[in-house]
C-alpha cells in the first residue's frame, strides 16, 4: 500500500533538522574566527514568528545575514535569480533577500541611521558549487571559506559604527517589532 504522505516522516524531518544544525555549526565556527579582526557575530537571532537569522555578522565590510545550508555531496548551482540543489529549485534567494531587508529595517529603526544588510548563503559540504553570475544579489559562499571571503571585502564601516550596530543587534526589543 502506498502511503499518501510518504515524503514526510518524522525520521526525515529529524534528519533534515540535524543536517541543518551541522551546517549552522560549521559556518558558525568559521564566522567566530572573525572576532579577532574586530567583527561581531550573533547566532540564531530570533524573530517573534519563531524563525531566526542563522548568523548576523557585523564588521568592517558591513552587515550580513547568513543562511547556512548543508548539502553534503550534492551539486549546487546559482544563476541569476535561482539556486538549485541537484537540479531541484529552492527558495533560498527570495528567503535570504527578505531576511536581509527585514534585518535592515529593524537595525535602521533602532540605530537611527540606515543600516544596509547584505544577504549571504553559506553552502556546507557540497560536492560542487557553481556560480553563474558576476554580481549576484545574494552572496553564495562555501561555508568553509565564509570568514575569508567576508574579511576580504572592502571596509565600509568604522569601528565605532560596528559597535553601535552590534549593541543594537544584541537587544531583544530590536527584533520584537517586526
Amino acid at each position: 500500500m502506498k502511503r499518501p504522505f510518504a515524503r514526510w516522516s518524522p525520521d526525515r524531518e529529524i534528519r533534515n533538522w540535524a543536517l541543518g544544525l551541522v551546517g549552522e555549526r560549521t559556518t558558525g565556527r568559521r564566522l567566530n574566527t572573525l572576532r579577532r579582526q574586530g567583527w561581531r557575530v550573533l547566532h540564531s537571532v530570533q524573530w517573534p514568528s519563531g524563525s531566526d537569522i542563522d548568523h548576523l555578522v557585523i564588521g568592517p565590510s558591513g552587515v550580513f545575514t547568513i543562511n547556512s545550508k548543508c548539502h553534503r555531496g550534492k551539486t549546487v548551482w546559482y544563476g541569476d535569480h535561482a539556486i538549485t540543489v541537484n537540479r531541484a529549485p529552492t527558495k533560498y534567494i527570495v528567503v535570504s533577500e527578505h531576511e536581509a531587508r527585514r534585518t535592515s529595517r529593524a537595525l535602521s529603526d533602532h540605530c537611527g541611521f540606515l543600516v544596509p544588510v547584505r544577504p549571504v548563503i553559506a553552502i556546507v559540504g557540497a560536492a560542487r558549487v557553481s556560480v553563474k553570475n558576476a554580481a549576484p544579489p545574494v552572496l553564495v559562499i562555501d561555508g568553509a571559506t565564509v570568514h575569508t571571503v567576508l574579511s576580504g571585502l572592502a571596509p565600509v564601516l568604522p569601528p565605532e559604527r560596528v559597535e553601535r550596530i552590534f549593541s543594537v543587534a544584541r537587544r531583544g526589543e530590536t527584533w520584537a517589532g517586526l
